[in-house]
């Protein structure tokens, strides 16, 4: 391969576009406190003459004449939210109605996966796209060439979404925030990616790994972006087994003729692949050089990693650890998700900075949490009968360097006081503004690659089992198991002849109603990014034994509880100890 130098039509259109963001960011960082009102009093002034806005009186919120007086104000009219609370306005736009929960209607939606049986249709707003998905990215883009310089020298691997997915009720289609994204981007960044976005409409993920990997490896790849780093553990396994056929399709200019792939997509990819003997006796002979070839091999210019590095992800780095060129910076993706993109990762560090001028956040500390009501966290009360006293709301101003909290976001897209059920910890500042990064999923969802399992989605799939199997539970968990990616699901049955046999059929069902709930658990199952479940027998009174164990160590009767679904290394391995030998 050829010497990399820096390119410079990438690097001065980016310079300039993503430059002048940078410094707009900057700037509203340095005083996060008059930043978050400005943004707030923006979004309820945007959003004042919807359904949602008169419903909530944010007219009369407006009239607050300090921030002070403004959060109390909008605390006052507008309680926490989950998405089941806005469910019902979001069902009125995807059937056609107009300003509900913003001006107009949405340009599109994404869908992830929700607390129950129904997934969260995100409404993405344009003034969201153009803003946080379309300025912000450029940033992001430039940040790239900030911390080398040299990374858009060769091609790029992204791997997104499907920009489409279906259609609403009203024609409005849902699909890919992130597909969208690499759709929209500069026309000189979309000519450098290894392979066009129609290798994302490939259903089966064997053959679109496969395609990815074969267009890739070809080609001098410089910028690797992939949120979840699951997915550069099976695009290696994917090489690991079809090395010799990427040489036979690089040679001839081919794509294995084998796999399941619509000849719709194979004819849009063919302007791609031109026979290239030369790469393919490259490759050929670091096989026969090294056994196991590596992307340090085959990408030795690669200069970005992007990938999530932060909480459970964690694992998935030691899988590949060694793998990519030691000059090469792994960075960490950032805080993101579907409902709400909250910051970029501008630097080595894991700390996501956030976006003051385009979101309005708050925050409840770590020790605060238990004091969440009902009404606070959006569960109903015949889940959770016992009110508890309200916890207080933390201004990003507030926030402290190494202390921990559940962030609240309100954005330009319809999201008002929403819990990101998530844990995040503070880093260092980005100018006064703090910066984030992910701990954990909190309030009874696990998740192991970003699938966002739900503990009452587990209890309705273990009862939907035993209605289809006829066997019944005396009493049944589940734990995420970080080191094989998958879950162990243990049962104490009803009747003790109960044979591994048969409690493993019963998994298979609980693993098929969960694809059925959860479209993330079942995109992570199609993808082997998430393995089968194992399946483990409870001797009789597993509970009891497990509660008189914990109490024996200190436990308080009164106040023990048991969630039926977490990721907790030593209650997992209390339970292994009652596992049928």
């Amino acid at each position: 391969m050829e010497k990399l130098s820096c390119p410079f039509v990438p690097n001065f259109l980016l310079g300039m576009a993503g430059g002048i963001q940078y410094l707009k960011l900057k700037s509203v960082s340095r005083n996060p406190r008059k930043a978050s009102e400005q943004t707030l009093r923006a979004i309820l002034t945007y959003a004042k003459d919807t359904e949602y806005g008169r419903e909530h009186g944010f007219a009369d919120i407006l009239e607050a004449k300090t921030d002070t007086e403004l959060y109390a104000r909008y605390q006052q009219a507008v309680k926490p939210n989950d998405y089941e609370d806005l469910r019902p306005y979001v069902e009125k736009h995807k059937h056609g109605a107009e300003s509900i929960l913003f001006p107009g209607k949405p340009v599109m939606y994404a869908t992830t996966s929700g607390t129950t049986s129904e997934p969260k249709w995100i409404p993405i707003t344009k003034e969201y796209l153009n803003n946080v998905y379309g300025k912000m990215t450029k940033v992001w883009l430039f940040n790239f060439i900030k911390n080398r310089p040299k990374v858009y020298a060769g091609k790029i691997v992204s791997i997104v979404g499907k920009v489409k997915e279906g259609e609403a009720p009203d024609g409005t289609f849902f699909g890919s925030v992130s597909g969208v994204t690499q759709r929209d981007c500069p026309k000189f960044v979309k000519k450098l990616y290894a392979s066009p976005a129609s290798v994302f409409s490939i259903e089966d993920y064997t053959a679109r790994y496969y395609t990815l990997m074969r267009m890739g490896i070809e080609r001098n790849v410089t910028l690797i972006v992939t949120a979840n780093p699951s997915t550069i553990v099976e695009m290696q396994n994917n090489v690991n087994e079809f090395y010799d056929d990427y040489c036979n399709d690089i040679e001839h200019g081919t794509l294995n003729a084998s796999l399941n792939i619509p000849q719709w997509i194979r004819d849009d990819i063919q302007p791609y692949l031109k026979p290239n003997p030369e790469r393919a006796n490259e490759l050929r002979a670091l096989k026969a050089k090294y056994g196991t070839v590596l992307p340090k091999h085959y990408w030795r210019d690669l200069q970005i990693l992007n990938t999530w590095k932060c909480g459970n992800t964690k694992v998935y780095l030691d899988k590949f650890d060694g793998s990519f060129p030691e000059g090469m910076l792994h960075q960490e993706f950032g805080y993101f998700s579907s409902e709400c993109r909250f910051g970029l990762v501008l630097d080595d560090t894991n700390n996501t900075v956030l976006f003051p001028h385009f979101h309005y956040y708050e925050f409840i500390a770590e020790e605060d949490l238990d004091k969440l009501s009902t009404g606070d966290a959006g569960v109903s009360p015949a889940e959770c009968p016992d009110a508890k006293e309200h916890p207080h709301f933390l201004q990003l101003h507030e926030l402290q360097k190494g202390k921990r909290y559940c962030p609240y976001v309100t954005t330009m897209a319809g999201l008002y006081r929403y819990n990101m059920n998530d844990l995040v910890e503070v880093g260092d500042f980005f100018e006064q503004t703090p910066t984030v990064h992910m701990i954990q999923k909190v309030n009874g969802i696990v998740t192991i690659t970003g699938e966002k399992l739900h503990e009452r989605q587990f209890i309705a799939a273990v009862r939907e089992a035993e209605q289809r199997t006829g066997l019944k539970t005396q009493f049944f968990i589940g734990f995420a198991n970080l080191e094989k990616s998958n879950y162990d699901f243990m049962y104490e049955f009803a009747e003790p002849t109960t044979t591994q046999e048969q409690a493993e059929a019963f998994t298979r069902v609980v693993d098929e109603v969960l694809k059925e709930m959860n479209i993330e658990y079942k995109a992570k199952r199609d993808s082997f990014r998430l393995k089968d479940p194992d399946t483990k027998r409870m001797v009789p009174q597993s509970f009891e034994q497990f509660k008189a164990r914990c109490i024996a160590e200190g436990a308080r009767d009164g106040q023990f509880k048991l969630q039926l679904l977490m990721q907790d290394e030593n209650r997992h391995n209390k339970f292994l100890d009652l596992v049928v030998k």
